[in-house]
């Protein structure tokens, strides 16, 4: 297998596995908060485990911990507004919000890194934007959920370009990365928990046997496996790459939610004509990649 062709192997099967995490936003009972908050949890400790098993567990120095915790802060918001565009629309609205990412990330990846923009990015993004558009098209009733589902991209994107230049900064493996990303993401929304109570009364945050079982199954094989792959490719494929990849996680999530939840019924043209041009996009980089790896 050559040196390009693992990286998007394994990027290809972290969105694969990716593409069911939006399902759970539909099983799971509780709001978005509570409910990414114990799914890191779960995810700490699972990961926690293995490292410790593979005699892979270590500490970093405290100024590495606190930039990889910076950034899993970020990831953790990026759940939070997943799942809330997910239970304020539903399964198909949320997860096509997430292939505006690589238009996200084609504007801020130059401002950060103070970067030529790359007019080619800008024409692939287009296409999958326009996709997106057209998917929507479908349904403009759910404009929290859009909302919500937008904010999420864009701090995906914005992970996704900060966890590159902190992974090149600290030299941490992947797996150690994503450690302490996650107790990052949980001691955040801890402090954010009371506020959340305060403002959410109504909302309870309290586990029943159901919601605990989804939440495992959750934060452990569809949270802890795909982004240990997802942050192995980031070593070695561009944040606009990874994103764009991602574009296919709505097809998946989308296909699993006909079958599960029955949300196509309404289903035209236009959404299909959507998912192609997200296709399309994802496959244009990804010849790109293969071509001249980036």
């Amino acid at each position: 297998m050559s040196n390009e062709t693992r990286p998007m192997i394994l990027l290809h099967t972290a969105v694969f596995l990716a593409g069911w995490t939006g399902i759970f936003g539909r099983l799971i009972t509780l709001s978005g908060l509570p409910l990414v908050w114990y799914r890191i949890m779960v995810s700490v400790v699972v990961l926690a485990l293995v490292l410790a098993l593979m005699k892979r567990l270590h500490r970093t120095g405290w100024k590495s911990i606190a930039q990889i915790a910076g950034c899993g802060a970020i990831l953790a918001v990026h759940w939070v507004a997943f799942y809330a565009s997910i239970q304020a629309s539903n399964v198909s609205i949320g997860v096509a919000c997430i292939a505006t990412s690589c238009f996200f990330t084609t504007l801020l990846d130059p401002l950060i890194n103070r970067k030529k923009l790359s007019w080619v990015e800008v024409f692939i993004s287009f296409i999958a934007i326009t996709g997106v558009l057209l998917i929507f098209s479908l349904d403009v009733r759910y404009r929290l959920g859009i909302a919500l589902g937008l904010l999420s991209a864009a701090l995906y994107s914005l992970f996704s370009i900060l966890n590159i230049n902190v992974a090149r900064k600290t030299e941490e493996d992947s797996a150690t990365m994503l450690l302490y990303e996650l107790i990052g993401g949980v001691l955040f929304l801890t402090l954010l928990m009371p506020f959340y109570t305060h403002l959410m009364p109504t909302d309870s945050i309290a586990l029943n046997l159901k919601d605990g079982l989804w939440i495992l199954l959750l934060g452990s094989v569809f949270t802890v496996l795909p982004f240990l792959f997802q942050l192995q490719a980031l070593c070695s494929l561009s944040a606009f790459t990874v994103n764009l990849a991602y574009n296919l996680e709505p097809v998946y999530s989308i296909a699993i939610a006909a079958v599960l939840f029955g949300e196509l019924r309404e289903v035209n043209f236009s959404f299909w004509l959507g998912i192609a041009l997200i296709v399309v996009s994802v496959l244009i980089q990804t010849y790109r990649v293969k071509r001249s790896p980036v």
